[in-house]
């Protein structure tokens, strides 16, 4: 695979639509865009891999190989030169902190009240800014104070809803493990709802974060372990994820940029995976899905993340929302909200990434939603913090619309 994808860049037309799409390129002078830093790069790299700082400014969004005609795979050539640029320069404890979600969650979740108390406070903020170069602004989660392993063993010993002999894996990732369990009770309880059984096996990190971060053997053994553990809880079910960005990356992106083609389990739970909102178009198509939706007189606005792009899939989640009466949909006019997993909350890139936003905010600003509704996390809290809307995953809209509660 590491060979294809190399070897995509001799398809380049030097057409520049990957320049005109890329949503960094455009605030910053500090990242020349990604023709420049993949193919065009990529040629005086070989053989030995070098590359320059300007490439760590690349915010892994991958619109860029979304839109080339040409099939370059262009945003999987920078994350692996970024990789070699942090394996020359070296990674920052900032960076290897942010790169292991489930760490922080596991150290954090003991002391939830003292850890938010902490993360609000403007001063401790500032202090963590200049000790380790996480903006004092920048948005972050939440602790739910306890699991969704820890609530979904309860679940699964003493659930009783109706089924219809269907069964799923549900993949919940970090961020509904450690800050919101609730979309995670939401998910289940939507999917049960249908009549799908939801299996919820012990899991951990999928490795995005680290490699995101230039930490590819870190990553390797996350996503390897993972899929193992998965595949293990599965008996060939499908699999589901609620995070889109988690979710790509069994599906393809870390046997792309991971080099992990050769690994069978890691293929073949990838090829059962399903985003949680395109298994449930997929229901509807089949004519399984419960339509029987409660009216919700709301305006929302939903925003495709970047990662949800790369499923291939389309918008389901925005397909899935017209069939709830009285919910006006208003489709994002933004490409990216500058997030970027870690991105934006690094000191350096945290400008560019509220830069890159503001065409999101801007139009959350103008129409004044009741929400916006995002298949992101991280993309979710960046929406709220800058514009004060509340954000949420368009399964807890579902939820609503079927008149369930935790």
């Amino acid at each position: 695979m590491e060979d294809l994808i190399r070897a995509s860049l001799d398809h380049c037309i030097k057409c520049t639509i990957c320049e005109t799409v890329c949503p960094v390129a455009q605030v910053t002078p500090l990242f020349p865009g990604p023709k420049y830093e993949g193919p065009q790069a990529e040629r005086f790299r070989l053989p030995s891999g070098s590359a320059d700082a300007s490439v760590d400014y690349c915010s892994g969004c991958g619109l860029c190989t979304q839109v080339c005609p040409q099939g370059v795979k262009i945003a999987e050539i920078n994350s692996r030169a970024r990789a070699h640029f942090k394996a020359q320069k070296g990674v920052s404890v900032r960076d290897r902190i942010l790169a292991r979600p489930g760490l922080t969650g596991r150290l954090g979740t003991p002391v939830a009240p003292l850890a938010n108390r902490v993360m609000a406070n403007g001063t401790a903020r500032r202090l963590m800014e200049k000790a380790v170069g996480v903006h004092h602004a920048a948005p972050v989660p939440v602790y739910a104070g306890h699991s969704f392993q820890r609530w979904a063993r309860h679940h699964e010993r003493h659930a009783s809803p109706r089924l219809d002999g269907r069964s799923v894996v549900y993949f919940h990732g970090c961020s509904v493990n450690w800050f919101e369990p609730d979309l995670g009770r939401m998910v289940v309880a939507v999917l049960e709802h249908n009549g799908v059984e939801v299996k919820m096996p012990r899991q951990d990190c999928c490795g995005l974060p680290l490699q995101s971060n230039g930490l590819f053997d870190a990553a390797r053994r996350a996503l390897g372990r993972l899929a193992r553990d998965l595949s293990a809880g599965s008996a060939g079910h499908a699999v589901v994820a609620s995070s889109t960005s988690c979710g790509v990356m069994l599906k393809r992106e870390g046997r792309e940029i991971l080099g992990l083609d050769d690994d069978e389990t890691l293929r073949a739970v990838g090829a059962r995976t399903f985003d949680v909102c395109e298994y449930l178009l997929d229901l509807h198509g089949q004519g399984l899905l419960d339509t029987g939706f409660r009216p919700l007189p709301l305006t929302v606005i939903y925003h495709a993340a970047c990662q949800q792009r790369g499923h291939s899939m389309g918008t389901p989640a925005l397909e899935l929302l017209r069939l709830v009466p009285e919910l006006e949909v208003i489709r994002s006019e933004a490409d990216c909200c500058g997030m970027a997993g870690t991105y934006g909350l690094k000191k350096e890139k945290y400008d560019i990434g509220m830069a890159v936003g503001e065409r999101l905010f801007e139009q959350v600003r103008r129409v004044g939603p009741d929400a916006v509704a995002c298949d992101g996390e991280t993309c979710r809290w960046q929406i709220t913090k800058a514009t004060g809307r509340a954000s949420v995953h368009p399964v807890e809209l579902l939820f609503r619309a079927y008149g369930l509660e935790l």
